[in-house]
């Protein structure tokens, strides 16, 4: 197995950081098979989405597409409060 057949562009930080420190310790060819073994055992990726971030976007997009709100880039926090909803923008 040659480090070809691993595609690098679709792992994740957390993986590529395994497969680097892997072929560091271990050598490329035994690394890269003991990589591809791991990243087998490991579970799916879940595929349903969070429901209440369905629920804030259904919710909030009709009203940025009026144009009666605007969410510049940055983040925010939306939680709740007494009988309403706060929108904060997220402290970095």
């Amino acid at each position: 197995m040659a480090a070809s057949e691993i595609d690098e562009s679709t792992l994740t930080k957390g993986q590529l950081r395994k497969i680097r420190a892997l072929r560091k310790s271990l050598g490329d060819e035994i690394a890269d098979r003991a990589f591809l073994e791991w990243l087998a055992s490991q579970p799916a990726a879940r595929a349903e989405p969070d429901g209440n971030a369905t629920m804030i976007v259904d919710t909030l997009w009709p009203m940025v597409q009026q144009g009666t709100l605007s969410l510049p880039r940055g983040g925010y926090l939306i939680r709740r409060g007494r009988g309403r909803i706060i929108v904060e923008l997220a402290k970095p």
